[in-house]
C-alpha cells in the first residue's frame, strides 16, 4: 500500500531465532530496509520468558547483575574511563516510558542515573538549535542516562503537526545521525528503544485512567485528539527508525502491549550492552599491605 510520501510498505515479520541469540539481535530494527510497523506484533514476546509470572521473576533475577555492572561502570570513571550509557525511550502516549523508568531503572542505584523527561521546548530552548537541550542533559562518564522522549520529538511531532518546513525537517535525520555518532566516539553507548504499542491497547490504558479517579491526573484530553492522527505518527516513527538506525546507535523495537515483557526486554537489553562494555574496578595506586599494617596500628 502506497503511503502519502510515496513510500511503499514492506512487511517484515521477525523470524524465529534460537534462544541463545542476543536479544539485541532479535529486537534490532534492520538497517537499510523499509519498515512497516504493522508487521510487528505489539503484544508479542520475542525471545522472552513464557508468561507474566516467569517474566517478572526473570526481570528480578537480572537486578544483581545490572547493579554490579553499574557499580563497576561508575568506579571505572574515577580512573578516567569516559564510557557511559544513554537509554532513549520513545513511543506513543501510554506506551510505558514512565513505567520503564519506574520498574527498570529502579533496578539501578539512583545516584548513578541521570533521568530527563523532555516536554514541549521552553522559550529559551526554542532560541537554540533543536539538539541544544539534549546536549545539556547527557550523562556524565560512569553514569546511566535515561531520556523519556528525546531529540526524536523534533522529527516526530514536528512532522505530524508540520511545525517546521519539510526541507529543514528532512535535514534533521542526518543531524541526528552525526550527533549520535559523535556520542559513540566520546564513549556513550546509545540504546534507543521504540515502545511499540497497539492502537487498541492505548485505548484500554486511557480508559483505565478515566475509570480510576486516582489516575485522572495522568489523563490529558489532548490524547484523544492525538489518536485521530495515529497513522501519521506511525508513519513518522517508521521514517525515523529507518533513517536513524546505524551501527553506532541502532534502534530496538520492543513490543509494549505486555508491560511485563517490556520491562524484561529493556532490562535485558541494558544488561547485554553493559556486559559488552565489561567495565573493571580500577586498581589501587597504593601499597595495600602497608596501608593495612598502618591502619591496624591506629
Amino acid at each position: 500500500m502506497a503511503k502519502k510520501d510515496g513510500r511503499k510498505r514492506h512487511p517484515r515479520q521477525r523470524e524465529a531465532l534460537p534462544r541463545d541469540v542476543p536479544l539485541r539481535d532479535v529486537l534490532r530494527v534492520p538497517e537499510g530496509e523499509r519498515l512497516d510497523l504493522t508487521a510487528y506484533d505489539a503484544a508479542g514476546t520475542p525471545a522472552g520468558p513464557t508468561g507474566k509470572a516467569a517474566g517478572l521473576a526473570a526481570t528480578a533475577a537480572l537486578a544483581p547483575r545490572l547493579a554490579d555492572l553499574q557499580d563497576r561502570l561508575y568506579a571505572s570513571s574515577t580512573a578516567g574511563d569516559r564510557r557511559r550509557v544513554l537509554l532513549v525511550l520513545q513511543g506513543m502516549d501510554t506506551s510505558g516510558k514512565g513505567g520503564t523508568v519506574k520498574h527498570v531503572i529502579g533496578l539501578f542505584n539512583p545516584s548513578g542515573c541521570r533521568i530527563r523527561a523532555f516536554k514541549a521546548p521552553t522559550p529559551e530552548e526554542q532560541n537554540h538549535p533543536f539538539l541544544w537541550r539534549i546536549m545539556q542533559a547527557l550523562p556524565q562518564p560512569g553514569e546511566i542516562g535515561i531520556f523519556d522522549r528525546s531529540h526524536y520529538e523534533d522529527v516526530l511531532i514536528a512532522r505530524v503537526r508540520d511545525l517546521v518546513p519539510r526541507a529543514r525537517l528532512d535535514r534533521r535525520y542526518d543531524q541526528i545521525n552525526r550527533f549520535e555518532n559523535s556520542l559513540a566516539e566520546d564513549g556513550v553507548t546509545v540504546v534507543k528503544v521504540f515502545l511499540h504499542l497497539s492502537y487498541e491497547e492505548q485505548r484500554n490504558r486511557l480508559l483505565e485512567r478515566l475509570d480510576n479517579p486516582e489516575k485522572h491526573w495522568k489523563f490529558n484530553t489532548g490524547d484523544i485528539e492525538e489518536r485521530s492522527v495515529w497513522p501519521a505518527y506511525q508513519e513518522a516513527y517508521e521514517i525515523a527508525l529507518e533513517q536513524c538506525t546505524t551501527d553506532e546507535a541502532p534502534w530496538y523495537l520492543v513490543p509494549a502491549d505486555r508491560k511485563w515483557y517490556r520491562n524484561w526486554a529493556i532490562s535485558k537489553l541494558l544488561l547485554e550492552h553493559l556486559e559488552a562494555l565489561d567495565p573493571k574496578y580500577p586498581a589501587g595506586d597504593f601499597d595495600v599491605a602497608e596501608c593495612r599494617r598502618r591502619l591496624l596500628l591506629t
